[in-house]
């Protein structure tokens, strides 16, 4: 394993999701569904998103689902029926969900969200608070997937969420590794701006597209940020894995967000090329990574690192810190979460 590999796990260590916050988020996504069903007129409920895609970053946030409605039951709702949006049954979804949910979780509430119901829980685990957004589903007449509403624009939109978990979880198991690394590395690529300029949902979908069979992580990673860079320069869309939506959409300017993603692509290139060189790898990705990997360039970083490599005290004016002068005095080397 080369540098570029290392570097691009150190970024791991920081971002990857703790198991007992994950474990919580499965089990009041796993709640909220199972009390669901007592809705009348419901048909089953799913999992989707990243908790379903195993791609979750820390902190961990939420747990995405949906309870799929029979239109039988509902027959004003949708565009195949009376053109209804589910704001009424949302309500009574939560009017539901509520007191249920807070016979385990005392201090829950339920309110909406643009799909749908949205519980919070107040109860934190790990310092992490994971809510719950149920999307309230109807299956169609015509066509494959499920109608999904937008309250907050008064329509329905056609998605196939349940078919997006298979295909995201599809191949072999090296294959589905190696592209769940890469998709949590892309969302904190694009989360390292203050306007991501993709969806997380987006990343996902174009490393399900360009992931092979026997690419290692840097490789897989430079091939996603460089054919999309390609993609996106030329006006391309992104099609919907599934088929069923439309194409996906960028949340900034098509140029902005080539520009970053050729950027982050040639980094990615000088780094593989330049594998044996620790510094010139490292000098690489921190312009990919520039809140998870320093910049070897910076003289009093890396003085300060050396400094405490020696374990010997180090001044704050030598980490930027602002305020009087004082000493941090190491004690042991850290090796959990980096603080961020």
């Amino acid at each position: 394993m080369g540098h570029t590999a290392d570097f691009l796990s150190t970024v791991r260590l920081q971002i990857d999701a703790s198991d007992v916050p994950l474990k919580e988020a499965r089990a009041r996504l796993q709640l909220v569904r199972d009390l669901a069903m007592g809705l009348p007129g419901s048909r089953r409920t799913y999992a989707s998103g990243s908790l379903a895609h195993h791609t979750m970053n820390h902190p961990v946030t939420d747990g995405d689902g949906g309870l799929v409605l029979d239109r039988r039951c509902y027959p004003n709702l949708g565009p195949e029926g009376g053109g209804e949006t589910p704001t009424k049954v949302a309500e009574q979804l939560c009017a539901l969900l509520g007191p249920e949910v807070r016979k385990t979780y005392p201090h829950a509430r339920c309110g909406t969200s643009k799909r749908g119901p949205k519980l919070s829980f107040n109860a934190p685990v790990d310092g992490q608070d994971p809510t719950v957004d149920l999307v309230v589903a109807l299956t169609r007449r015509d066509g494959d997937g499920l109608w999904i509403p937008n309250l907050e624009k008064d329509r329905w939109e056609a998605s196939h969420p349940e078919r997006h978990v298979e295909l995201f979880n599809a191949g072999p198991a090296s294959l589905r590794k190696t592209r769940r690394i890469v998709i949590r590395l892309l969302k904190a690529w694009n989360k390292q701006y203050s306007n991501p300029g993709m969806s997380s949902f987006h990343l996902s979908a174009l490393a399900w597209e360009f992931v092979d069979t026997g690419m290692g992580v840097p490789t897989a990673l430079h091939t996603v940020l460089d054919r999309t860079a390609i993609r996106i320069s030329r006006g391309y869309a992104t099609p919907d894995p599934a088929g069923v939506s439309a194409p996906l959409k960028l949340l900034l300017d098509r140029t902005v967000v080539a520009t970053r993603l050729r950027k982050a692509a040639d980094a990615v290139a000088d780094a593989l090329a330049h594998d044996t060189d620790e510094v010139a790898v490292q000098a690489a990705l921190h312009k990919v990574f520039w809140k998870y990997i320093d910049d070897p360039n910076d003289t009093g970083l890396a003085a300060a690192a050396d400094l405490l490599r020696q374990r010997r005290p180090v001044p704050t004016t030598a980490l930027g810190l602002a305020g009087p002068a004082a000493l941090v005095v190491p004690t042991r080397a850290y090796g959990g979460r980096s603080p961020r």
